[in-house]
This record gives C-alpha cells, sequence and structure tokens, in this order.
C-alpha cells in the first residue's frame, strides 16, 4: 500500500515547511530565509537554513538538505510513507486511502510476521536468561567475567537460546505460529526433507533492532570452548537485509547526533561494553564488513566517524575495508588503534573509560592511519617498496570525493612516501584525478621513478674493497648494517662480508649468486673485478686505507641528512595529528642528529677533496 503521488506532490506544496521545521528547531528569521542551529550536528553559530521559497532546508555546516519530507525522515528517523503521516498530522491534511499495491503489501505483511515471531523468539530468551540451573548459570558466569550489568542487560536485551533442536519451534506454535511462517522467520533451519531444527542453541543472544527498536534479527555467541562458530547470525528475512543496519543505532542516535560523530566498532561487546560505561555514541557494523548501505545510514546521523576496530592485524585490514567504503560518502574518517591490539571492550574494562577518550581525541586521521600501515616492514629507499606502499595508500586518496581535500590527502601523502621527482608527482595525480592506472602500471613508475644510483663515494669505496685484500679486513669489520642498508650498493657490501666470512673468492660466479636477483649489484660486479685505478704504484696503503675511512664516515654523513629531511616530513604528520608525544621524540631525534652530522662533516669535506 502506498500514496498517491498527487497527494504527496499536493502535500509537498501546501506544507509551510518553517511551521513544521519550528517544532524541532527554533528558527529565527534572516532575510528571505530562516536560521538556527543544525540540529544534525552540534554547532555554536548557525548554518542551518530554512527557504520557504524554495520548501527546502539546507545546513552549510554538515551539508544537509532537502524536502519537509527529508527532514522528517532524518530526525524521526523514519521511512517515507511514515514521514508523509506525520507531516499531514502536523498540516492538518487528512491522509487519503491508500493504494493498493499487492506485491508491496505482501512483503511488508510477511516482515511484520518475522518481526512479530522475533518479538515472542526474544521475550522467550530473556525468560531463558532468568531461569536458575546449569545451562544458564554458564551464561550469567561469562556476562559476569565481561562486567555486563544487570541495567545493561535488560537495555539491549540479552537472552539465551536453550541448548535443543526444537524448544523455540515448540514455543512458537504454542503461541500460534504456522510453521509456514516458523519456516521463513530465520529461526530454523530447514532440512531436506522439510522438516526443521532451531537454528540457535546454546547460545547468548543478541538482537539487533531497526530504528523503531523491533527485532529484525539476531546475532549468538556461543558459550561451549569446542564450538567451531563462535558467532552466528541471522540469515535474510523479509524484515532484515544484510549489511543494512547498523547495531545499536536505535539506542545511540541522539547522542551521536548530540556529538556530532559516530565511533564505529565492529562485535557486539565492542559497542556495549562502552555505552555501559558512558560512551554513548557508538555503533557496531554487526562483525562484517562495512557495506555502503550502512555507511549512507550512519552518514543520516553524522559527517566524522572514528573507526575503532580491533587491533590485530585482521581488524586493522578491515578498517581499511571500512575506510574505503565511508570516504565516498563525504565522511570525515579517523581511526583509533588501541594499544597492544586490544579491541575497546577490553581496553575500556581494563583501562578505563577516561583513558579511551584520551586516545580517541587523539585518532589519527585516515590518511596518516593508511600511510602508517603502507610503510611498515618496508624500506623506502628500497624502489620495490616505496611502489608498493604508494600502490597501498593512493586508492584511499581516489575514494575521497571533494577536490580540496584529495588534492590535500594527495600531498600528504606524496611527501610522507619520499617522493621527490615532480614529474612522477604529476603522473600520479593524474592517475588519481582520473581514476587511476593499472597497479602495475603504477607498481612501475614509482620503482623506475624512484631508482638509485650509486653514490661517487659508495663505487670508490667498493673499488678499494675489492681491489686491496688487506684493506677488505681492516675496513669492512667497520661497516655496520645500519651504514649501508639504504644505498643502492647495499648488496655488494654484504656479499664482500659474506665472502670474508666463508673464505669465498671474489670472481664473478661467486658474487652473482649472492647478490642473485640485484639489478643494481650484478650490473657493478664486472666493473669492481676489473678496476684497479685505485692501485696506483704512487698511492701507498697507509694512503689507501685513509680515503676507505672517508669514504665511510661520507656514507654516514649522507645517510644522516637523509634522515633529516626525512624527520621534517615525520614532524609535519605529528603536528597535523596533534601527537605532542610523539613530536617531542622527533625534535629530540633532530637534535641528537645535528649533533653528529657536526661530528661527521669535517671527515666528510676531507674525503670530498681527496675523491
Amino acid at each position: 500500500m502506498r500514496y498517491p503521488q498527487t497527494f504527496i506532490d499536493d502535500l509537498r506544496r501546501q506544507t509551510d515547511i518553517v511551521r513544521i521545521i519550528q517544532d524541532y528547531v527554533p528558527l529565527k528569521k534572516k532575510g528571505a530565509n530562516w536560521m538556527a542551529c543544525c540540529p544534525f550536528h552540534k554547532e555554536k553559530t548557525p548554518s542551518f537554513s530554512v527557504s520557504p521559497a524554495k520548501e527546502i532546508f539546507y545546513c552549510f555546516g554538515c551539508h544537509k538538505g532537502g524536502s519537509v519530507f527529508n527532514f522528517v525522515m532524518e530526525l524521526e528517523s523514519v521511512p517515507f510513507p511514515e514521514a508523509i503521516k506525520i507531516v499531514a498530522e502536523k498540516s492538518g491534511v487528512p491522509l487519503p486511502r491508500l493504494l493498493d499495491d499487492s506485491r508491496f503489501e505482501a512483503k511488508r505483511q510477511e516482515a511484520d510476521e518475522v518481526v512479530e515471531l522475533n518479538k515472542w523468539a526474544l521475550e522467550w530468551w530473556e525468560q531463558q536468561l532468568n531461569l536458575a540451573g546449569p545451562e544458564t548459570r554458564v551464561v550469567r558466569d561469562y556476562l559476569e567475567k565481561r562486567e555486563i550489568t544487570e541495567e545493561t542487560r535488560r537495555t539491549f536485551r540479552l537472552g539465551y537460546a536453550p541448548d535443543s533442536w526444537e524448544a523455540l519451534s515448540s514455543y512458537l506454535r504454542q503461541k500460534g505460529a504456522a510453521q509456514a511462517q516458523i519456516d521463513r522467520s530465520g529461526l530454523v533451519v530447514k532440512k531436506d526433507d522439510g522438516s526443521s531444527y532451531d537454528r540457535f542453541r546454546g547460545r547468548l543472544m543478541f538482537p539487533v533492532m531497526d530504528m523503531q527498536g523491533r527485532p529484525i534479527a539476531f546475532g549468538a555467541r556461543t558459550l561451549k570452548a569446542d564450538d567451531d562458530a563462535k558467532y552466528i547470525n541471522s540469515p535474510e528475512t523479509a524484515a532484515y537485509v544484510k549489511g543494512r543496519n547498523l547495531f545499536g543505532l536505535n539506542l545511540t542516535r541522539d547522542e551521536i547526533r548530540r556529538q556530532g560523530f559516530a565511533i564505529l566498532v565492529e562485535g557486539f561487546l565492542d559497542l556495549i561494553i562502552p555505552y555501559q560505561f558512558g560512551v554513548r555514541n557508538v555503533v557496531a557494523s554487526l562483525g562484517t564488513a562495512l557495506t555502503p548501505d550502512q555507511a549512507k545510514l550512519l552518514g543520516r546521523f553524522a559527517r566524522k566517524v572514528v573507526v575503532n576496530y580491533d587491533g590485530d592485524r585482521a581488524g586493522v585490514q578491515a578498517a581499511k575495508r571500512a575506510i574505503e567504503i565511508l570516504l565516498p560518502e563525504d565522511l570525515d574518517v579517523k581511526v583509533l588503534v588501541l594499544p597492544n591490539k586490544a579491541d575497546p571492550d577490553e581496553f575500556i574494562r581494563q583501562q578505563g573509560v577516561n583513558e579511551y577518550q584520551r586516545l580517541r581525541g587523539d585518532a589519527q586521521p585516515h590518511i596518516q592511519f593508511v600511510i602508517d600501515q603502507a610503510v611498515t616492514d618496508r624500506n623506502l629507499h628500497r624502489p620495490a617498496d616505496k611502489a608498493e606502499a604508494v600502490e597501498e595508500v593512493l586508492p584511499y586518496v581516489r575514494a575521497v570525493r571533494n577536490g580540496i581535500q584529495k588534492r590535500e590527502y594527495f600531498d600528504i601523502a606524496i611527501d610522507a612516501l619520499r617522493i621527490g621527482d615532480l614529474a612522477l608527482k604529476r603522473e600520479l595525480w593524474l592517475s588519481v584525478r582520473s581514476g587511476g592506472a593499472g597497479a602495475g602500471d603504477l607498481r612501475k613508475k614509482v620503482a623506475g621513478g624512484s631508482e638509485l644510483k650509486p653514490t661517487v663515494a659508495e663505487q670508490r669505496l667498493l673499488e678499494l674493497l675489492f681491489a686491496d685484500e688487506g684493506l677488505r679486513a681492516a675496513i669492512l669489520p667497520r661497516v655496520n648494517p645500519e651504514d649501508v642498508a639504504d644505498l643502492p650498493t647495499a648488496g655488494l657490501f654484504q656479499a664482500l662480508q659474506d665472502a670474508g666470512r666463508d673464505g669465498s673468492t671474489l670472481d664473478y660466479d661467486t658474487l652473482s649468486k649472492k647478490v642473485e636477483g640485484d639489478a643494481t649489484a650484478l650490473e657493478l660486479i664486472p666493473m669492481m673485478l676489473m678496476s684497479d685505478a685505485l692501485l696506483a704504484e704512487n698511492q701507498s696503503r697507509e694512503s689507501r686505507l685513509q680515503l676507505a675511512e672517508r669514504c665511510l664516515e661520507t656514507l654516514r654523513l649522507m645517510k644522516v641528512d637523509r634522515r633529516i629531511n626525512e624527520l621534517k616530513t615525520d614532524l609535519a604528520a605529528a603536528e597535523r595529528n596533534g601527537d605532542e608525544t610523539r613530536l617531542a621524540q622527533l625534535s629530540l631525534e633532530q637534535i641528537e642528529l645535528q649533533k653528529k652530522r657536526n661530528a661527521l662533516l669535517p671527515q666528510a669535506e676531507a674525503a670530498s677533496q681527496t675523491t
């Protein structure tokens, strides 16, 4: 059943949008329009405007806008037909007879039947949790261990499904439900022979409510150590479509609106425990990957989201997927990763809500989180690693809708990933703005544009070491791994050290095997083996030793200079994040590096004059 379109159009034209909205928000006239502080986000200066001439509202802060029906749908969290009914009642306009739409009516009726059976099931499960006995004692012990209070249990209407194959089915039939209705409810599993058994058995039950507080689905946690499935969930039914609801939103939507942002968590307890301790602007994505429909739903109540998934590897990957889904909705996204890979539930119980809120206030902008994850276990001085990092980060820049923000995030990412070549920057920006080159093409461009050439100092030092066995014995033990780790010739230094330890001969075949796959090293080996220019008869062993030492000091100075340059980017990132602790650490490192540079500089300058 639906209202005639002609009635909807007439009602929109006849309704005084100012009078309707004034029932919810105190409006003040300003010129041709009316203004107020926005009811959809927290603000001190009015940016919410209503235009009676255009019959629309719009907020210049959070960008929500539309007709009077959109306003009522957003603020009352009701579907379109219910918004029409509310506007008509407030306007004193009688509602017409609904048009017959048999398919819509049949689907609505089936959905109502599912919800009714869910209500019966939920009431029964709540009663079961209150019964005495060893089975329910296990459940109550679990809730006590997780520090869930009786009040919280009642607020979220937690229950217990007995470990029985047909106890719920029998109860539903006693209540008057037909077997066909039970089969369509998702509360049972149909067998091949046409019979069925209860889907939820021996589990703690978490009801999933719609925006009107009606149970449309369930999540269920096992309390058996040997159960393969820790959680199971309702299948899709006429009342429930996966990926269109957010757990807890019926309880937290007003606080989300009031605070202007939502904290997005993964699981049931990740929401229930924070809620119990006073963090009320939380929603959960029902333990599955966030969907575009869920992101749109969340965007109705807040334009800012803090993603707080588990800190383990799976949680980090889920957070990255959530960011990609949230960004196209033009949401401001930050990420909170709790220390020691903790989830919100355990962290708040162990560390307290004040510490949780402090860390939440320091949550990272999404781009910094993505960059940090991309550079973990990668060396940006290696072209292949840098290419992989760029390839991982740029999709999160492309997903941003706002053009100015997209460019800002791009510049932050490129700076953090040490892309200095202007031509490469331009090419990468074009790929971001236009939708992007293929992953393989992008990787080749970055790797090619980041290819480092050996410096004079490292090449000269290698020539000396290759040509003089005594010099190798004197110098190689003083070459630390960190001295050469970021050099394109690092493989050759390692090969020389390995050959010294195992007594290998320095010939082409032996060295080639030691640096297999290292294109730069393979290319240099013949030249190093053939070079004897530095062993001229008028050059003493002592002078060669001094030259090698100066070359080594030059490499160390170059490394310090690179790190000093990198610190500029790191300091800027810490300042953007407001991370005072990190700023202090980096500033201290900058001072220490400058001292080290001052000590190395005279020797390096002497080396450059000699070389």
